[in-house]
């Protein structure tokens, strides 16, 4: 499948700043499930410095503007050719042991419901597939999925004794299940062309990756419970949704902010 995505970040500053410093981790990385024919991302006014690739394989860019800035629109447009791998990350380059996905971060500290929640688990399956997939079910069926109801500094305990959520948390829930159980796990920000009903998705989203034995790493979505396929572009991951944040920065100034978001997302077989 050819996914074309468009999306504009804009930032609105109520007082204008000096200067703003961004690291992007906007552009996906071609794989075994994914191949990038066309990506361009532009900010009018900007300086971008040279990517690199990190550790985990995400495409890393530094953007600078100079002041006085009032406005700053992020404009991202490409075209990715997808194909389904059954979720599982394949030639994706990236030198970042499993292990370390072990970490707990504030967001995803395990708490006494999770911790309940992961012995649902029998101990045989931890670490494999199937305890895999069984999380994923236990996290749809605990946490329901519904718009507005949290806030983006939620932590996966606040999350979990709430019983409600989006895929943000979802996928932090999943995320500190699978920790407990010993299985490295990382947040994925991404696109989605439709839901598992056919919906278009005219959303960023968010899902799991966890560590199975033999295989790898395997995409797990909660929010739609399946592996992500050809339907999914993958952009770039990190322990938490704070780490994997496509667009993190400073500006130079104070007042307050604004960001409204746009995302156009269409595909042909």
């Amino acid at each position: 499948m050819q996914i074309t995505v468009e999306h504009t970040s804009t930032y609105r500053f109520e007082s204008p700043r000096m200067r703003v410093v961004q690291s992007h981790k906007l552009t996906p990385a071609s794989n075994g499930g994914q191949s990038v024919s066309d990506w361009d991302v532009s900010v009018d006014g900007a300086s971008f410095g040279a990517g690199f690739r990190d550790g985990a394989g995400d495409n890393v860019c530094l953007m600078t503007l100079p002041g006085p800035v009032s406005e700053i629109a992020i404009r991202v447009k490409g075209s990715v050719t997808t194909e389904d791998t059954s979720g599982i990350l394949m030639k994706h380059k990236e030198v970042v042991a499993p292990r370390v996905y072990l970490r707990s971060t504030w967001t995803t500290a395990p708490g006494i419901g999770l911790r309940a929640l992961a012995q649902r688990v029998s101990s045989r399956k931890a670490g494999t597939l199937e305890g895999a997939h069984d999380l994923m079910g236990i996290v749809a069926e605990e946490i329901a999925y519904v718009p507005g109801s949290t806030h983006a500094d939620m932590t996966a305990a606040e999350v979990e004794e709430q019983g409600r959520g989006v895929c943000q948390d979802q996928t932090h829930v999943l995320i500190t299940l699978a920790r407990i159980l010993g299985m490295p796990a990382r947040y994925v920000t991404g696109y989605l062309f439709a839901d598992a009903e056919g919906n278009s998705h005219e959303a960023s989203h968010a899902w799991a990756e966890i560590h199975v034995a033999d295989l790898g790493w395997v995409g797990f979505d909660a929010t739609n419970q399946c592996c992500p396929d050809d339907r999914y572009i993958r952009v770039c991951s990190g322990m938490d949704a704070q780490d994997a944040a496509p667009i993190r920065g400073i500006s130079l100034g104070s007042g307050d902010e604004s960001l409204d978001i746009s995302v156009s997302v269409a595909a042909q077989q």
